[in-house]
């Protein structure tokens, strides 16, 4: 089949494999049918995790978690582990990146907002029965760095670390940073993404701010009450250049075409309720990679389930792009990966393009809240035109990211 080519004027970057693993699977079958079918059966109603002994619905990982090399034991957190089971999906490029440019031309950028803390819990839970903390237990698996550091050291680079905390954009805005780091000649190539996990802190503030629903998210329905939690681990490796095996038969190499923020600071929590802030994000990425809005088959919306995000989304999307381009909100398949959310849904997109699915379908009770701005959410079946995609993210603060995604030429 010939596949269309978005007629984008900024310098691609190329992304070379992609590791994922959430409530929506870690395994390319199980990754595929469950977008297919828009089916979340890791995505689970809990008690007993709330304080306020109210019960939610949270997107799990399932099975076993790799152990962290003995060598690296000071990293040996579950959010390092959860990291290690996406990382060890691109090892192999990443590791074809290091023979070829040096450890020192191989940068990590990543995302995060929980890091350690679910061990840090563990351990002052020990500490307030026993006295005393745990033996292994040391406060730096708690700092946000901890995923960079690791990350390096796993694959033993020695090129920049950042790690990047900025909420639900977080491992959005690693994508930035990296392509600089390129575009200046500072690296090679770049490890990029995220990983969430749970932990008591992050549950109890989103349900302190009673932004959580009791029930499975509605994104975009009357009926609507919140966001259900995830935990997740998604990287992809980057670099300016186009190797072979980045293209498989009639399938042109997937690419990171545009990227676009704004920092509105509307409010500490909540989004500016006309979608300034994401509106001007949208538009920055468009102008970053000369796409008009027309351009692009498919948005994956931030599509929280909170009324005021679906809220102002709707507006934004349908003033930059009308009423008529394909939009959904993944996040009833995975939940919301809060520092992962960006990567996590980077890497979907990534599989609907390498893999020509169709795009994910709107997952909800069907009953769309009317008095939303009209925008097209997916429904089953439907295919990708127009091949460049563009993703949302938005944090608190206002700190907001799109990135637009493509098939790039040789």
């Amino acid at each position: 089949m010939t596949i269309k080519i978005s007629k984008y004027t900024s310098t691609p970057v190329y992304i070379h494999g992609c590791g994922f693993n959430s409530a929506l699977g870690s395994s390319r079958e199980e990754i595929h049918q469950r977008l297919r079918d828009g089916s979340f059966p890791q995505v689970q109603p809990v008690s007993g995790w709330l304080n306020n002994g109210t019960d939610t619905v949270v997107g799990k990982v399932a099975g076993e978690l790799p152990a962290i090399p003995e060598s690296l034991k000071p990293y040996n957190t579950y959010n390092n582990r959860l990291a290690l089971s996406a990382l060890a999906q691109v090892a192999e490029p990443i590791r074809q990146a290091i023979a070829k440019y040096g450890r020192d031309r191989v940068a990590v950028i990543v995302g995060t907002s929980t890091s350690g803390t679910s061990d840090t819990e563990a351990a002052l839970l020990e500490k307030a029965e026993s006295g005393e903390l745990p033996g292994h237990y040391h406060y730096s698996v708690h700092e946000a760095n901890d995923l960079g550091e690791f990350v390096a050291a796993y694959f033993e680079l020695q090129g920049p670390v950042y790690t990047i905390s900025t909420a639900c954009s977080s491992s959005g805005r690693v994508f930035m940073s990296a392509r600089r780091l390129l575009k200046a000649g500072i690296v090679d190539a770049v490890v990029v993404g995220g990983c969430d996990s749970f932990c008591q802190l992050t549950l109890n503030g989103f349900s302190g701010l009673e932004a959580m629903s009791d029930t499975f998210c509605n994104p975009f329905s009357e009926n609507r009450k919140g966001i259900n939690l995830g935990e997740a681990a998604a990287f992809m490796l980057l670099s300016l250049t186009v190797e072979d095996s980045a293209w498989t038969g009639d399938v042109p190499a997937v690419a990171l075409l545009g990227v676009g923020d704004s920092s509105d600071a509307h409010h500490i929590s909540a989004p500016h309720p006309e979608g300034k802030g994401a509106e001007e994000a949208m538009r920055r990425a468009l102008d970053d990679a000369g796409l008009k809005p027309e351009s692009i088959g498919y948005i994956n919306a931030h599509g929280t389930s909170t009324p005021l995000n679906d809220a102002m989304e709707s507006k934004a999307i349908n003033r930059v792009f009308g009423e008529h381009t394909p939009v959904s909100s993944t996040k009833p398949l995975t939940g919301h990966t809060l520092g992962a959310a960006s990567a996590v849904e980077a890497a979907i997109c990534w599989h609907v393009l390498r893999y020509q699915l169709a795009l994910p379908a709107q997952v909800n009770d069907g009953q769309i809240d009317q008095s939303l701005a009209p925008v097209a959410l997916v429904q089953p079946g439907t295919q990708l035109v127009e091949t460049a995609i563009l993703s949302n993210s938005f944090a608190f603060g206002g700190n907001n990211i799109s990135l637009i995604f493509g098939y790039a030429h040789g």
